[in-house]
């Protein structure tokens, strides 16, 4: 029986979408687009967006289709921004997004219309891996444009129906030239960096303005106990944070906390914020079923910091004791923690 190659693929309009369409296109697979409507305005979420996206589409010869998913966009992805917020908790909503929207209910659009893949451009890397006799998640060639960390929480299921075509790239500017040579019109279009749903990056003003976050003053306190200063509302705030705390102290102090109930900021010397160990829950597992034995890995707890090598251990079905070999800095509540398999 000939393979089903039709490929759901979403495209925000953006260059390496589009470029995603063109690849997919031209290694014979039957490409759908798909543009999701997820909020009023933003880099990714307007009018341009989804016109941009469907003359890609039509340039290239693919069908394309616009869904409006604003009310599950707010549920899944604004909605726990906020709450995180009230919590002092550090949102994710790039990886809210990725799991309900973009690995979710696409997922469900691509079986509404027959298809065996989804594909994103995401730089990432799905293998056959032979010595974990699976599908694996793997990092792509791009170096520092890595994305395979936002993605820690695909589906084990779906891996084996993802595509990424621009995995073996290693950097954006061999992107655009394949979007100029094409003479694709978004070839040199820029890059969306903010939050797509607070385009302007004031995320204190959008939760002050779409929530029951307000400020609310209240004491900065030396994790010795003794008062400082005052703070402007927790939300204002972050673990690691040294710049505009607004108090004097013999040496640098940084946030290592808060005392929600008793609305506190909670400061202290560089050490403090490095820790040895850390727990995490809510995990997902892509190359094993079970952790059996202690094993030497690397691990990243930002988008953007350095691996660092450790030792994890499986305590439970959803839970890892993670010890550091170096003491690592700003590890936050609901860090994202990406363990990488040596």
């Amino acid at each position: 029986m000939e393979e089903n190659k039709r490929v759901l693929l979403g495209m925000s309009g953006g260059v390496d979408s589009s470029v995603s369409a063109l690849l997919l296109k031209n290694q014979g697979y039957e490409v759908i687009g798909m543009t999701m409507e997820l909020f009023n305005s933003g880099n990714c979420c307007n009018q341009e967006t989804y016109i941009d996206a469907k003359n890609v589409c039509t340039q290239i010869g693919v069908p394309h289709f616009t869904y409006n998913f604003k009310e599950e966009f707010k549920k899944y992805v604004i909605d726990d921004f906020i709450d995180c917020y009230s919590k002092c908790l550090t949102p994710n909503p790039c990886i809210e997004c990725n799991k309900y929207m973009k690995f979710g209910l696409m997922n469900e659009k691509a079986k509404e219309l027959g298809c065996n893949y989804i594909a994103t451009g995401h730089y990432a890397k799905i293998e056959y891996s032979e010595e974990y006799g699976r599908w694996v998640l793997k990092k792509s060639n791009a170096g520092k444009k890595d994305q395979s960390y936002v993605l820690w929480n695909i589906p084990k299921e779906l891996i084996e129906h993802i595509i990424f075509p621009l995995a073996d790239f290693e950097n954006k500017e061999e992107i655009r030239k394949i979007a100029n040579e094409n003479k694709l019109k978004v070839a040199n279009k820029p890059d969306s960096e903010d939050i797509c749903f607070i385009p302007d990056g004031d995320y204190k003003r959008f939760l002050e303005e779409n929530s029951d976050i307000k400020p609310k003053k209240g004491n900065i306190v030396h994790i010795d106990g003794t008062v400082l200063g005052k703070h402007t509302g927790l939300y204002n705030y972050t673990i690691g944070q040294r710049k505009g705390l607004g108090i004097a102290y013999k040496e640098p102090l940084f946030v290592v906390g808060f005392d929600k109930e008793k609305n506190e900021v909670i400061v202290g010397e560089k050490d403090y914020i490095y820790k040895s160990e850390m727990i995490v829950k809510n995990i997902n597992l892509l190359l094993v079923d079970k952790i059996l034995k202690p094993m030497k890995v690397t691990v990243k707890t930002r988008y953007s910091s350095m691996q660092e090598s450790a030792i994890i251990e499986q305590i439970d079905d959803d839970t890892i004791q993670v010890n550091f070999d170096n003491p690592v800095a700003r590890i936050t509540p609901r860090t994202i923690c990406c363990i990488l398999f040596r």
